[in-house]
């Protein structure tokens, strides 16, 4: 008998767990997807030509808050759960619902839906969104093409747009940005590596992503988002953790899978949080994973001329996702802000209009931070209308990207930067150098 089953997705794990599991198995028919967390990603079809032969109308991809609905009226067997950085309570309302309504409730296992490389990979990930894992990614990859490593790296998806054009992605240089119509978000993450001097993939058919990343790489470097856990099998797994939401290790999915998997454990920001909070990320540690060696790490803060935020009245502009679903409570512009004295964090609020303001009515403990939403182009429209409505003196914002380079703003400002250090020993590279070289990576 075939089972009737959903996959509860964000556009990224949900297609990933369709092609390794179920897009040829004939014991199942996926009847939907449904998108969550990622605004205007529902109401496409995930295409006939990425679903296969069982699919010849391919898959219709319905909002979330549908589920229970599509559940009783095709009569589901199985909802199987297939995103990220949310907690056990999240969860389990899901499987609530889905349980209520008759149907099975499932996640697939990690390591299962691993692929293998024949190449070296190094996995870095986290236990929530805005821990520091981009940057640690950058910092690995550089101690690798330092010495000599012809360095991949292949990023966890985020296929937003057009999907029969993102199947695979390769990106080079930054005109490939705007041939491939990237989201800020996608920029974001893309950009910093790109600069260095190494290539990115993403996309979503992780299997001829890794064939084409194994044709020019020495090692990849498996760069996760959210706090999922990889897709390829790491020879080396590095985690990182955030000490200002110290215990958030042990009660978001997946994160504390990544905890218990990993074989390097960062506890970053020591430099900014406080001990007692340092001290029980590295207790849960311990616990839950006594053999994981960990690095103390910092992310300081990189500001040309920070003597214009002085006395000044400041828009703190912050990554989007960490504020939102990641529930980071501060950016590394409001660090700057209260670091080199502004007089005043504006509150952007009552600028806010269009997508915007539905952001702030969505995630209320945002407070005065605007969140860099750009997911579509109306979203990237409405974060310039806000940042240009906004009364205030100086725009201070830590995107990884450079948002003068996306949006008119019509008023002065001052990017903030960040980057991985070594708070003291053991040092990441040495730790890397060493795990490497011991399974014969180097």
């Amino acid at each position: 008998m075939i089972e009737k089953v959903i996959i509860v997705g964000a556009a990224g794990r949900d297609f990933h767990n369709f092609n390794v599991y179920f897009k040829a198995n004939p014991r199942y028919r996926v009847v939907a997807f449904t998108a969550a967390q990622i605004p205007n990603i529902d109401g496409r079809t995930y295409p006939p030509e990425l679903a296969g032969e069982l699919y010849p109308e391919g898959i219709p991809i319905y909002p979330e808050q549908d589920m229970a609905g599509l559940i009783r009226d095709h009569r589901i067997d199985l909802v199987a759960f297939s995103y990220s950085d949310v907690s056990y309570e999240h969860v389990m309302r899901k499987a609530a619902i889905a349980m209520a309504e008759g149907a099975d409730f499932i996640l697939l296992g990690a390591t299962y839906t691993m692929l293998k490389s024949n190449k070296p990979v190094v996995a870095v990930c986290a236990v929530r969104t805005g821990c520091g894992k981009s940057q640690t990614t950058r910092k690995v990859s550089k101690i690798l093409q330092d010495i000599g490593k012809k360095v991949v790296v292949v990023r966890h998806p985020m296929p937003y747009g057009d999907l029969k054009k993102q199947e695979v992605q390769r990106f080079s240089c930054l005109e490939d940005f705007n041939s491939n119509r990237c989201t800020i978000e996608e920029r974001e993450e893309y950009e910093p590596i790109i600069e260095r001097g190494m290539v990115v993939y993403a996309g979503i058919d992780y299997a001829k992503i890794l064939e084409r990343a194994e044709s020019e790489a020495d090692i990849i470097v498996w760069d996760g988002g959210n706090n999922d856990t990889p897709f390829y099998h790491p020879d080396l797994h590095i985690v990182v953790f955030d000490p200002h939401r110290a215990g958030h290790e042990l009660l978001y999915y997946p994160g504390e899978t990544n905890m218990i998997m990993a074989d390097v454990a960062i506890i970053n920001k020591v430099d900014t949080a406080m001990l007692v909070d340092v001290e029980k990320v590295l207790n849960n540690i311990h616990k839950s994973n006594p053999t994981a060696e960990v690095v103390m790490a910092e992310s300081p803060i990189i500001v040309d001329n920070p003597e214009r935020i002085r006395g000044r009245r400041v828009l703190v502009v912050e990554d989007g996702p960490t504020l939102t679903h990641g529930g980071m409570p501060f950016g590394a512009a409001a660090i700057a802000a209260r670091q080199f004295g502004a007089a005043e964090i504006v509150d952007p609020r009552p600028f806010a209009v269009g997508a915007i303001r539905e952001t702030f009515e969505r995630y209320p403990n945002i407070g005065n931070q605007l969140p860099a939403m750009g997911y579509s182009e109306q979203q990237i429209l409405d974060l310039e209308a806000t940042i240009n409505a906004t009364d205030c003196d100086l725009v201070i914002f830590s995107t990884p990207t450079d948002l003068t380079c996306i949006l008119n703003i019509n008023k002065p400002a001052l990017r903030i930067r960040y980057e991985y250090k070594d708070h003291g020993k053991p040092y990441l590279e040495d730790i890397l150098i060493e795990k490497l070289s011991k399974i014969g990576a180097l």
